[in-house]
């Protein structure tokens, strides 16, 4: 993306508005006109900045939130499940099939068997899928993605009370197997990401 395009969307876009809207919670009116003048000399460099975080924020729920749905239909769920649950937006994921609290043991085995919606085949791919559609083949943004899965893996750890199950381990493995393929792919150093 050009810079000129970046900054027409910057301008274009509810960034600034939302910018300017956190600023208006500050109280004193010179912080506030301080805080405006900074928005408008923003560079290039710093809006792309703003828009790499929310990426991988986007990136950080998607993956704890399909961890977090795989794992409560699978065995050893922890005592709290139904809070953990009822938390997700699945519909944000692709998933607009029944409440995950009212399905009845079939059909939860359905959902995370070899092909189901929550398998580990489609939840890698889908997971994988939405770092590889934001960052292209920018290796940076492919890298940025890379520890935003790994960051929802280790936050739907923490929300989960442990370990999360194997089927929500073998799929955090073949996601970053997947976008570290494609790192090493477009010549980036798989080596230097933290995970």
């Amino acid at each position: 993306m050009k810079i000129s395009q970046i900054a027409n969307s910057y301008n274009s876009s509810s960034l600034k508005e939302n910018v300017k809207s956190e600023i208006s919670l500050h109280k004193d009116e010179k912080d506030i006109s301080k805080k405006e003048s900074e928005i408008t000399n923003l560079t290039a460099k710093d809006i792309s900045n703003s828009y790499f975080l929310q990426y991988q924020k986007e990136i950080v729920k998607s993956s704890s939130s399909n961890l977090l749905a795989q794992g409560g239909l699978s065995f050893n769920a922890p005592k709290n499940l139904s809070e953990i649950l009822s938390g997700l937006d699945l519909t944000n994921i692709g998933y607009n099939g029944k409440s995950l609290n009212e399905l009845t043991s079939d059909e939860a085995n359905d959902l995370i068997s070899e092909n189901g919606f929550f398998g580990i085949a489609n939840t890698a791919d889908r997971i994988a899928s939405f770092v590889l559609n934001g960052a292209g083949d920018d290796v940076e943004k492919l890298k940025a993605g890379r520890e935003g899965v790994a960051k929802g893996f280790e936050d739907a750890k923490k929300i989960w009370g442990g370990e999360l199950p194997e089927i929500s381990q073998k799929t955090i493995e073949k996601t970053l197997e997947t976008l570290d393929k494609k790192i090493a792919e477009l010549g980036g150093n798989v080596l230097n990401v933290s995970a």
